[in-house]
């Protein structure tokens, strides 16, 4: 625990120093909260500074905040990491509970943030990276965190990160009755979704209070303001996050998937969210055209890199395309998904060579309002439809309404390998809510016509064409999903 604020010897006079258990001297109170109040106090017997939080006495009579209060010093007793707040004696005297922990000479990221405002997207992320080591190691422990928030973030003089007071943290295999479904538990600013509509909560809740935490680091607020508590709530389990501006986009990115309102669409863990973070802070360092990081979700057989592109200037199409390249992809590139189509077991479409399974392939990016010029992004543009639901195409805006009402659409091309009808597409997202439709030509450059009817997508969506006989078709997209980014993981015929 840490603090710098001085304050009245705790009995409020100016006497002899009020002693606990006959070992721990008080010395400074350095913080307050619901629950108890912590002092930084020297330990007699080993010499040196500890921080010791001791339970309200009001809340001493109350069984349940003991056997919480209890609960937290076993909980973190069993962790021992560098990133988080060693316990070193639990105890009760004269009917106060006490937990003792390290003290950590330094602030909290609520006092650095409250005196610096925002951070550099470098400093926000070697922050960010400590408290998702520490909290991984929790994790992998049976521990869930569930108050991730700039106030349980120590920063020491030495430059050590440290996360603490874990005192509604929650054993994963306990069988308690401290954490009930139905009971909302946390800081509202920082509550996942889950937590504030007091649902089950597991180690993914963590992964977005730690996003939210990032989100404050780099813009200097949180996502969700608000008035009191309960419209904060609210918000956290019914509104879309906000774009993160003026950071490094892959960085807006890693924070987005972190605030995802369903669980398993958040990183699978919070290792994956740490990886993550150490290359986005890599990539800060590297050439912007050479800037990768590693995707989590890939399975580990096909971990994937995100290869950013160049940003547009603002006046142009504000549209950057995130490619995802899979090892086995890279490895593989030769290798194709050859999908049939299902018009009562015919084939997808048929051309000028005959009847047979039709193979569609992206080959570039198609933004005529843009640049005026498709091709921009031919690199990410075969991941709609490399076979591998990992990876992907993605557009995005940094304005709404879609497309800061720039243009009219932006879509991806592909290739038939000649002209065919198609009765069919199948577009695959794992960013549902855009709306598509698919338009047909007989040049990737443009001269596209309609040749569906728009859909709005859901995680499987089937176009059906209207005819048209042609080797080039594209997936328009005119309105973008909550979120404002989206991602065409694969593309099919049929």
């Amino acid at each position: 625990m840490s603090g710098r604020r001085r304050s009245q010897p705790p009995s409020g006079r100016a006497s002899a120093p009020e002693v606990i258990a006959g070992r721990y001297e008080l010395e400074e109170l350095v913080g307050s909260g619901g629950m108890s109040r912590v002092y930084r106090a020297r330990d007699r017997q080993l010499e040196r500074d500890v921080a010791l939080k001791i339970l309200h006495e009001r809340l001493g009579a109350d069984d349940e905040h003991v056997s919480r209060f209890r609960h937290e010093a076993r909980a973190v007793a069993q962790l021992s990491h560098p990133n988080v707040v060693t316990v070193i004696d639990r105890g009760s005297d004269g009917g106060r509970q006490f937990i003792v922990f390290e003290y950590v000479d330094g602030e909290n990221l609520r006092q650095l943030l409250d005196r610096t405002g925002r951070l550099p997207a470098r400093r926000a992320l070697e922050i960010g990276i400590c408290v998702a080591d520490g909290l991984a190691y929790a994790h992998e422990r049976g521990v869930v965190h569930r108050d991730v928030k700039p106030q349980n973030v120590l920063l020491g003089r030495d430059g050590e990160v440290k996360v603490t007071d874990f005192g509604i943290a929650r054993s994963l295999d306990a069988e308690s009755g401290l954490t009930l479904t139905g009971t909302v538990l946390g800081t509202s600013n920082y509550l996942s979704p889950e937590q504030a509509s007091g649902k089950h909560v597991t180690k993914s809740a963590d992964v977005y209070s730690l996003g939210v935490l990032l989100f404050e680091l780099l813009s200097g607020e949180v996502p969700f303001p608000g008035g009191n508590q309960v419209v904060v709530a609210l918000k956290h389990v019914n509104e879309e996050a906000p774009p993160l501006r003026n950071v490094p986009p892959r960085v807006a990115a890693a924070v987005a998937r972190a605030l995802e309102k369903e669980p398993g669409r958040r990183f699978p863990s919070m290792a994956d969210f740490a990886e993550e973070l150490r290359a986005c802070l890599a990539g800060l360092d590297a050439p912007e055209a050479e800037r990768t990081v590693v995707a989590p979700a890939a399975p580990a057989a096909a971990q994937a890199t995100r290869v950013l592109p160049r940003e547009r200037p603002r006046r142009s199409s504000r549209v950057a395309v995130v490619a995802v390249f899979a090892a086995v992809a890279v490895a593989a590139a030769a290798v194709v998904l050859v999908l049939t189509a299902g018009h009562g077991g015919s084939p997808a479409g048929s051309g000028g060579g005959g009847a047979g399974a039709v193979t569609l392939r992206g080959i570039t990016g198609y933004d005529p309002q843009g640049t005026g010029a498709p091709g921009e992004h031919d690199a990410a543009a075969p991941l709609a439809t490399d076979g591998n639901e990992a990876t992907f195409w993605a557009t995005e805006t940094y304005d709404s309404p879609a497309f800061g009402g720039l243009k009219s659409g932006v879509g991806l091309v592909l290739d038939a390998g000649s002209a065919v009808k198609l009765g069919a597409v199948t577009v695959t997202t794992d960013t549902p809510g855009f709306s598509a439709r698919i338009l047909a030509g007989d040049s990737p450059s443009g001269g596209f016509a309609d040749d569906s009817a728009s859909q709005t997508a859901g995680s499987s969506t089937t176009f059906r064409l209207d005819g048209a006989t042609a080797r080039y078709y594209v997936v328009w997209i005119t309105r973008l999903p909550p979120g404002d980014v989206a991602h065409l993981n694969e593309v099919t015929a049929g």
